[in-house]
């Protein structure tokens, strides 16, 4: 691949000028005639019995178009994986986002001002806050006709014998290790406008990340309300940010849609900055119990992990990343017997959806943690372990994924180099040094019966390019990948493409940005669309320049003989042959891509992922032993990526990745008590700013996917994945103390040291 002009460069963001300028229109600046502004009413408690409500005085207030209540949605109508949630609830509420009533009024002020006069009355009723305790037998049920609060998914993996590898094994560890909730943060709030046409078909303008799978549910909405055969329009908004917290459809948007369709007027609901971190869905907390064993070599013999995971209220997708905590559990390092049982627990908490890594992050942070614990018990270097155990190329995991690329060994070399980790381990004097290795899908993920991308694309008499995908572009630079894979095919100016990916009225089928897909899955479906409109190119200069095709090629826009300099012809004037020609044709493509990976068996085996992604962070700590305040002097990710069709992008995934990672370590937590989050604002929430963010070294580890887009695979979620135990780690070697559930504030660490420092003196 010596020879690409536009892959492999570091090519700028191509709406980096929209979003610098202040041009990028988000939901927040879309205005349509006519339009109301919604609003929404919440529970005042996180489990009560609704014994009146009283909307008369918000209906007679001027300005207000409309009210809404349960008993304007189809009485049957439910949304989320389970179907169990309402989007309108009524008799008994179950979590503090529980939406009541809404309104659409002409200003959002008066539509604030009409939630103050709609009077509630409730029977409070005792809530259920702790997964642990509502798992036992007589706790008050969250959903009576569910029967229990443990929901009905089988979350079981069982490879090989565990008890009998448990017998074999010279050195095991055990231990238990927590995560708390964490909220996306996205700068951009949620929020929609939703608009019915005198037809009664539905435009919902969304920052959703999923077109596609959302014009389904919203069709079948539609049909709930009686309007069947309707058609479902979805326009993306710049999108200021996701990480998975639009990964499914919510209930204020059935509200807007409701709202639309009382008032035959464009609605738009928008979330305030409160609304975002009560009302929206974070990572889920979880309680991990983890055992490893090894021989007396250091090989791993097996894995055993068991998981709570708090449900919340209602079942979004986060209930189902017990899926992809399998594949750390099962496939990061050769461990040939792994068994992971999980349950999800219902509680009157908030419920849980996807957020980047998809479970992995929670995982990892207990099968890192442990894997250092091993290693201290057998007398292995914690690097060596790893190096020992590495996954490699050709490998089939328990799990039965097929590993094809695989840089982890490098990666983890990389990290010992530049951390200088032979000469820092173990030295004492408050700093050490920490590592931890994670694997994640990097070639799609079969998570639906689909996890394909349709990519169409035209060029014009001038030979620009217009790309359609499905693919959408929530910040990750889809647009510029995609632009770089199609100028490189067609030979062509990165500037003569033009990629259109927001309406799905114009752009393919797509099953979402998830899984870390887009580059591999999108970029694959924009190659094949190129390499058809090429074909389709040579063939017609063949005939101009008397040729074969095979002989052509394209570069620069200009079609040449690869054996006689002397043949050539501009693009732009072949194209224009075609087109001005008694019986012409103009020149399209279309390519569908779904990669060769399969849905799990009943087992919850098979493989997931075309291609793995692999990578391996280390970092130096300080400790302060008199605050327990943690300071991070080195930060090293080292991550393999098959091919890097934009290094800067790259770069810029790892950087935003490992800092998110950060946050997830060190200080990040959402403070539920008994329902009520008591940190939902940028001031008490301690996301990670400028002011915290430490020398971090990217490290592009490159291995050539034979499935990839030019040997790309993806690279979206897994820079934070190995972040928490990798300096977790460090604070162990640094002062001794190991800190098992996150966030790694000052107060606990100091806490430990204050405990460990009582042992020593008894």
């Amino acid at each position: 691949m010596n020879n690409l002009t536009i892959v492999g460069k570091k090519i700028p963001k191509r709406d980096a000028p929209l979003k610098a300028t202040g041009s990028a229109v988000y939901i927040q600046d879309l205005k349509i005639p006519g339009m109301l502004h919604g609003k929404i009413l919440y529970s005042k408690y996180p489990h009560a019995r609704i014994t009146g409500l009283d909307t008369s005085m918000a209906e007679k207030l001027p300005g207000v178009r409309a009210v809404v209540t349960a008993s304007d949605m189809p009485a049957n109508f439910r949304i989320g994986v389970m179907k169990d949630n309402p989007p309108l609830k009524t008799g008994k509420v179950l979590s503090i986002r529980d939406e009541i009533a809404a309104v659409a009024a002409i200003s959002p002020e008066i539509a604030e001002e009409a939630l103050s006069l709609i009077k509630v009355e409730y029977e409070e009723l005792p809530g259920t806050f702790d997964p642990l305790e509502a798992m036992k037998e007589g706790a008050p049920l969250i959903h009576e006709e569910a029967k229990s609060n443990i929901l009905k998914m089988p979350w079981k993996l069982v490879c090989g014998d565990v008890e009998a590898a448990k017998k074999e094994s010279a050195f095991i560890v055990e231990d238990t290790f927590s995560t708390p909730w964490v909220t996306h943060c996205c700068l951009g709030t949620s929020g929609c406008v939703a608009q019915l046409d005198a037809k009664n078909n539905l435009t919902l303008y969304s920052n959703t990340q999923i077109p596609s799978l959302a014009q389904n549910d919203y069709i079948e909405a539609l049909n709930a309300f009686g309007l069947k055969g309707k058609r479902v329009r979805i326009v993306q908004s710049v999108i200021g940010g996701a990480f998975g917290s639009k990964l499914d459809t919510y209930a204020y948007e059935y509200i807007a849609i409701l709202l639309a369709l009382k008032t035959r007027k464009p609605v738009k609901i928008v979330f305030s900055r409160e609304e975002e971190f009560f009302a929206t869905s974070p990572r889920q907390c979880t309680i991990t119990k983890i055992s490893h064993g090894c021989d007396k070599e250091g090989r791993l013999t097996f894995r055993e992990m068991e998981m709570v995971l708090d449900n919340g209220a209602y079942t979004s997708w986060g209930a189902t990343t017990p899926s992809v905590m399998m594949l750390p559990i099962s496939s990061l390092y050769k461990v040939p017997n792994v068994k992971y049982v999980a349950k999800c627990v219902y509680t009157n908490n908030t419920y849980s959806q996807a957020m980047r890594g998809y479970g992995n992050p929670q995982a990892t942070f207990a099968i890192e943690s442990s894997l250092d614990q091993l290693a201290e018990k057998a007398g292995i270097d914690p690097y060596e372990l790893r190096l020992k155990n590495a996954n490699e190329p050709g490998e089939i995991t328990p799990q039965r994924f097929k590993i094809t690329s695989c840089g982890m060994k490098e990666c983890i070399d990389e990290v010992v180099k530049r951390l200088d980790w032979k000469g820092k381990k173990g030295k004492g004097g408050n700093r050490g040094v920490g590592m931890a290795s994670l694997i994640h899908v990097g070639g799609g993920a079969r998570v639906y019966k689909s996890d394909g991308c349709g990519t169409i694309i035209k060029m014009d008499d001038f030979g620009k390019v217009d790309v359609f995908t499905g693919a959408s572009d929530i910040g990750q630079g889809s647009e510029t990948i995609i632009a770089q894979i199609v100028a490189e095919v067609l030979g062509i100016p990165i500037d003569d493409v033009n990629v259109i990916n927001n309406d799905t009225d114009i752009c393919p089928w797509d099953v979402g940005v998830h899984a870390s897909r887009t580059t591999f899955v999108a970029g694959n479906a924009a190659l094949g669309a190129a390499k058809k409109i090429k074909a389709q190119i040579l063939e017609i200069a063949a005939k101009l320049l008397e040729e074969e095709p095979a002989s052509l090629d394209i570069k620069n826009g200009v079609v040449f003989s690869v054996k006689n300099s002397e043949k050539t012809i501009p693009l732009g004037k072949a194209l224009r042959k075609l087109h001005y020609t008694l019986g012409g044709n103009m020149l399209m493509a279309e390519y569908f891509y779904d990669p060769a990976n399969e849905n799990f068996d009943k087992e919850f085996k098979g493989n997931l992922s075309v291609s793995y992604a692999y990578g391996a962070h280390g970092v130096e700590v300080e400790v302060d032993r008199e605050t327990g305040k943690v300071k991070i002097l080195n930060y090293i990710a080292a991550h393999d990526v098959g091919k890097a069709i934009n290094p800067m992008l790259l770069e810029g995934q790892i950087y935003g990745g490992g800092l998110m990672g950060l946050g997830y370590a060190l200080g990040e937590k959402m403070i539920y008590e008994k329902g009520y989050l008591k940190n939902g604002n940028f001031l008490d929430y301690k996301m990670p700013t400028v002011k915290d963010i430490p020398p971090v070294q990217a490290v592009i580890v490159e291995t050539d996917e034979k499935d990839g887009p030019f040997g790309a695979k993806g690279i979206g979620e897994p820079g934070l994945v190995p972040t928490a135990p990798a300096i977790a780690n460090a604070i162990y070697d640094a002062v001794g103390v190991r800190i098992k559930d996150l966030p790694i504030t000052p107060e606990k660490v100091l806490a430990a040291l204050r405990e460990k420092e009582g042992q020593t003196h008894k």
